[in-house]
Order: structure tokens, then sequence, then C-alpha cells
């Protein structure tokens, strides 16, 4: 099926996709309508332009490629799927992320990985390709977040207080110089050969999408935060 979006309003463009029995979905001209592929599952959406907010919220199981930027929170509370951005998204990337993955090839805005969280094969990845705003992984309770700092001239490829709140998962920033300011519950090591293999499989992917070297990448150094085993967030939870 293809959609000529500029003929409907956010609601009408929901409904015709979500009610489609067609797998394979392109949608052109799009201009800032929201909640494209929200809950759809066994789909794939094909997007040209720039979605609005909560792009793939509740996603099931889809995949949603973007062929411009996205706006605030895609992702937003996804089960599963895919979100491949070919250009820069806003803020609240993930938000209460429970499984799937969304690639971001440019940057990302403020808190990317909020309440992110996991649940035994339910398992959340992010890979932005640029630089990140403030409070990377703020109350991050699972999952994974990749931030690969790609084009960034800063030597920390991410913005203040990140991990605030963080007891699980990890955060791995590929730059030349950790974090700054972390928070007590947050440790930062440099990533050992090892530790790397944790994300390689996501940063591969994340190359094969838009083209990157993943042999480069991987070469490079990076740190790898954790939750603080004895941190008092991480009291506060009953399932430790």
């Amino acid at each position: 099926m293809v959609i000529n979006a500029e003929e409907y309003d956010y609601y009408e463009l929901n409904r015709i996709i979500t009610g489609s029995d067609d797998t394979d979905i392109d949608v052109s001209g799009v201009m800032g309508q929201r909640y494209i592929g929200c809950g759809a599952s066994n789909k794939s959406i094909t997007v040209h332009g720039i979605p609005g907010n909560a792009l793939g919220a509740y996603l099931d199981g889809s995949t949603i490629t973007v062929y411009g930027n996205a706006q605030d929170a895609i992702g937003d509370t996804m089960n599963g799927g895919e979100i491949i951005v070919h250009g820069n998204c806003g803020d609240t990337t993930g938000y209460a992320m429970r499984s799937g993955k969304i690639y971001v090839k440019g940057n990302a805005g403020y808190r990317v990985g909020i309440h992110m969280k996991e649940y035994k094969e339910l398992y959340p990845k992010i890979i932005i390709g640029g630089s990140v705003g403030d409070f990377l992984g703020e109350y991050q309770a699972g999952g994974i977040i990749v931030v690969l700092g790609i084009g960034c001239e800063a030597s920390v490829p991410v913005g203040s207080f990140c991990g605030t709140g963080m007891h699980g998962g990890y955060i791995f920033i590929r730059g030349d110089e950790p974090p700054r300011g972390l928070p007590v519950q947050v440790c930062c090591e440099t990533a050992t050969d090892e530790d790397k293999k944790i994300i390689k499989e996501y940063v591969e992917e994340f190359c094969t999408h838009f083209g990157y070297d993943a042999k480069e990448l991987l070469a490079s150094r990076f740190f790898k935060l954790t939750p603080n085993t004895a941190s008092p967030y991480k009291q506060l939870y009953t399932n430790n």
C-alpha cells in the first residue's frame, strides 16, 4: 500500500495504516503527523518526511523506517520490532521501552532511554550514531544504550547528568573521555574486548542500516556504564 500523508490528518492516517491488511506500507509526504505505527504488529512501514511525536509508540513487532528526521518520544513503551531513523530524532527516544531496537543515524535529544526496562527475554536496545543530550539513561532499569559519537567534535558525545537514577542495564559510549559528573549510583570503566561483545551485534546492524564500518567503530575506545550495586537507588526496587 502507498499512502500520500498530505491528504490526511494524524487520526485518519493511522486508522488507515493500522486497519490495512497490507504488511508493506509506504507513506510519503509526512509532515508532523503523530502516532504513526502506534501499536502496529507484523507490518513494514516506510516513512518519507518528518513524523510527529510518538512514532511507533507501543510498537508490537513491526519495522518502521524513516527517511528523514523524527521528533520526540519515538518508540515510547514499545514492546518489540525495530525503528530505523535515517536522520536525527528529538527528546525521550525509547521512553519506557520494554523490548525491540531503535537505530538513529544522527543525533538524539534529551532523556534518551529514560525508564527503559527488561524482563526475561524482553530486552530493549537503542543505538545512536551521533551525540545525545542531557539525562541519557535516566532511571534506566534494563536494556542497552549505545552512543557512537560519529561526527561529534566533542571528546564526550553525551550531555550532563548521564545515568541519573540508573539501576539496571548497560550504557556504552564511544569517545576519548568518560562522561563528566556521573552520579554515585553509576560505575564507569573502559570497555574491554569482552565487554564489546555485548554490543557487537547491534553495532554491526547499525552499520548495515547506515553504511558504516563496524570493525572500525568497535576498534575505538568505549566506556561502559553500569549501576553501582551499592547504590541507594537500587534498594528502592524489590526485584534486585
